[in-house]
């Protein structure tokens, strides 16, 4: 249907044009052709088709919406490890397919509805404007409301009631997927941070051997590593379990330990720290047996496991997490508790 088959009565009313069409000279050699006639959409001159196009964007918003929800619901009920065939891609993870499917579509409906909208509901009239100065008189500032005001008529919100509530739930729907993404910066840890596998019975065992440890196998001047009874090396939680439990032994003359809490929770002059530095995680392999200072590898904290193991060089910022130990009734030695305090790096709760 074009406007030449539609009453004139049935038109909308044309805008003036702004600004006169001008005529070359000799001073302007290049002549303002004007405006071209503008043609008249069928969504101008058909209400059914204008309600057709409604629904369309109605459509396409709701089905973001759908997308949406789709979204959250793959990244909680599909499992991270699980594939699927695609053809042609072949196999492929699940989740990120249903993710990657789901996030797309609910942006590209989205963009879909307001470009169809924009281009079959709102007002396509052109119109010419004077160029102005930059500042913004009281009258520009006056013209700008109007056209804001006049955007906003043309635009159809207020009466297209179904095109702006889809909208907006669209639009307030959406954001719900980052959302949903931050559920992997958590669970918060609590205090997990503070607390290790050692606790009251626990035997040390030693890393090489896996045998529980007597005050005999400890050597004076040696350097032994050991981890909790019942870690094993086969748990799926090993790795982050050592990391907090790891601990080194080592064994002082008694009247060379300078420190009195240490010398109270040794046994025998043998002594049991965190293995974990306390700069930025790093496993503390290097023992020097005539000052008694251990080395971390990484960035060279040095401390003095005579004096509390506390820091005499390097960035670390506090001693190492000293465990309190003794002997069990079968001769092992075992722990008394856990840590006294985080292991570790320093972190934003410690305290």
């Amino acid at each position: 249907m074009s406007s030449q088959d539609i009453p004139e009565e049935n038109l909308p009313a044309e805008q003036d044009a702004h600004g006169a069409v001008s005529v070359a000279d000799e001073n302007d050699p290049f002549a303002d052709p004007g405006l071209p006639p503008h043609e008249h959409r069928v969504q101008d001159i058909d209400e059914r088709a204008a309600k057709r196009s409604e629904r369309v964007v109605a459509f396409l918003f709701t089905l973001s919406m759908l997308l949406t929800v789709g979204f959250i619901a793959s990244y909680v009920g599909i499992p991270h490890d699980k594939a699927i065939f695609v053809f042609p891609i072949g196999h492929i993870n699940a989740l990120n397919f249903a993710l990657g499917l789901t996030l797309g579509g609910a942006l590209f409906t989205i963009g879909a509805g307001a470009v169809h909208w924009a281009r079959t509901l709102m007002s396509d009239v052109e119109i010419a404007d004077e160029r102005h100065a930059i500042e913004a008189p009281p009258e520009v500032k006056a013209k700008v409301m109007a056209d804001f005001k006049e955007g906003a008529k043309e635009s159809a919100l207020g009466r297209r009631k179904l095109i702006r509530n889809t909208m907006f739930g669209a639009l307030a729907l959406f954001p719900l997927s980052g959302v949903m993404l931050l559920r992997d910066l958590g669970p918060l840890p609590g205090t997990k941070l503070r607390h290790t596998l050692w606790s009251k019975g626990k035997l040390l065992v030693n890393m090489n051997t896996n045998l529980p440890l007597r005050p005999s196998d400890v050597a004076v001047g040696s350097l032994t590593f050991a981890k909790p009874e019942g870690l094993e090396e086969t748990d799926e939680e090993f790795q982050t379990e050592i990391a907090k439990a790891a601990l080194m032994i080592v064994r002082l003359q008694p009247e060379n330990i300078k420190d009195k809490r240490e010398l109270e929770w040794a046994h025998e002059g043998i002594v049991a720290f965190s293995k974990i530095c306390t700069h930025v995680g790093c496993p503390i392999s290097l023992y020097e047996q005539q000052t008694h200072h251990v080395l971390c590898p990484c960035h060279q904290s040095t401390f003095d496991l005579s004096d509390g193991a506390r820091v005499i060089f390097g960035p670390a910022g506090h001693a190492l997490p000293q465990l309190r130990i003794g002997v069990s009734d079968e001769g092992y030695l075992e722990a008394l508790g856990d840590f006294d305090e985080p292991v570790g790096p320093a972190f934003w709760e410690r305290g």
